[in-house]
């Protein structure tokens, strides 16, 4: 039995990622923002990078939407970790539990990114890195990922959650499938 807990406990210290001193953040920062800067020029949809104040160090990534007016990206870099949020949608008015239904069933097919339930019950899609992983391609993959699963679910999410969403939609003039390009919506890292 002791065997056995010196086993697991030394696995465990194995899958851990490693801690990134102040330096090393600092540096992941200086890069973060280096990148960023690039894949702003690489895509006309973005509106604006900004910076959070205060102690953590965050960054908001605003684009421009075809289903959805605009999607914020959230990306908080932490010692191990660069976190990627954004919001999808208040919690719904009605058939909630189809729709968590079907959220999870599109976990399986996600790729970097899961829905999950946040603050005031309302939907989130978010994503997690490992700092050791963290590259200028897979930080614009897991922005590309969010953005592309939003524009792709905004509208069919919300006809599920709320009575009004179908009228509004029919209002805006939206479409399932297609962008207003004729382009089909989503990403290579989403899955159909």
């Amino acid at each position: 039995m002791t065997l056995l807990r010196h086993v697991n406990w030394s696995l465990a210290l194995n899958l851990v990622s490693d801690l990134f001193d102040d330096a090393a953040i600092a540096r992941v920062e200086r890069q973060i923002d280096e990148w960023l800067g690039r894949i702003r020029t690489n895509y006309t949809n973005i509106e604006s990078i900004d910076r959070a104040e205060g102690d953590e160090i965050r960054w908001f990534v605003r684009m421009r939407g075809e289903e959805k007016d605009f999607t914020t990206i959230w990306l908080t870099l932490g010692q191990r970790t660069l976190r990627y949020e954004t919001y999808v949608m208040p919690a719904p008015e009605q058939n909630a539990e189809f729709l968590y239904e079907t959220l999870l069933r599109r976990n399986e097919k996600l790729v970097g990114a899961h829905f999950s339930i946040g603050i005031e019950d309302a939907i989130f899609l978010r994503g997690e890195l490992v700092l050791t992983a963290l590259t200028e391609k897979e930080l614009d993959r897991a922005i590309g990922t969010l953005y592309s699963v939003v524009e792709q679910l905004f509208w069919n999410l919300l006809e599920i959650g709320f009575a009004k969403a179908a009228a509004m939609r029919t209002q805006r003039g939206s479409t399932r499938t297609t962008g207003r390009s004729g382009k089909p919506l989503g990403g290579s890292s989403v899955s159909n």
